[in-house]
């Protein structure tokens, strides 16, 4: 289900961000919500719906959250693919130009990114993956043609609240072809096909 607007809490504590949880449910009525435990000992609280709704319950979120809410994203108008990365994981694609990657420390950062590089460029994201399995870093890759992926990746990065946020970004343009199959897989070593 795509929705007008999306956020997402991250919190260093898992109780804070149960309580968090309930009160952001209360405050505004809620769409979608999805929450659950994420390494390293995270607690993600994901929420989409009306864009006055949404603004409403993270705000309250963050306030009740305090100091444990580590990163959070708004985004009032998300990228359709931006929600179905989330939602599916990955889109198998064949192989293009370029691959572009962002990788983050936090998973709202790599949200965010995710949603500004395709909505400034044209780029499709093969895969938006989030924290399990990271050690609770965020990962997007972008296809599509160099200078578009240049472009998504730019802009991605832009977004970002801190440069620390940031652990690295790449353009590779003219992937092997082995390590696309790899790629097109899945990102996980050992994931028998699945992300």
């Amino acid at each position: 289900m795509i929705e007008p607007a999306l956020a997402l809490i991250e919190f260093s504590s898992i109780a804070a961000g149960i309580q968090a949880a309930d009160a952001m449910v209360k405050r505004a009525p809620i769409d979608v919500i999805k929450t659950g435990t994420v390494q390293p000992g995270k607690y993600l609280v994901l929420i989409g719906g009306q864009v006055a709704d949404v603004e409403e319950s993270l705000a309250t979120g963050r306030e009740v959250g305090g100091a444990a809410a580590v990163d959070f994203v708004y985004l009032p108008q998300v990228h359709p693919s931006v929600v179905e990365a989330i939602g599916r994981g990955r889109a198998p694609q064949p192989a293009v130009d370029a691959l572009g990657v962002i990788e983050t420390t936090t998973v709202a950062a790599a949200i965010h990114a995710a949603d500004a590089g395709v909505k400034g460029a044209e780029v499709q994201i093969l895969e938006v993956r989030l924290a399990d399995g990271l050690g609770g870093k965020g990962i997007v890759l972008y296809t599509g043609l160099v200078g578009d992926v240049e472009a998504a990746i730019e802009i991605g990065v832009g977004v970002l609240r801190q440069p620390d946020l940031l652990v690295r970004q790449v353009v590779i343009p003219q992937l092997h072809p082995e390590m696309w199959e790899n790629i097109d897989l899945a990102t996980r070593f050992f994931s028998g096909g699945e992300t």
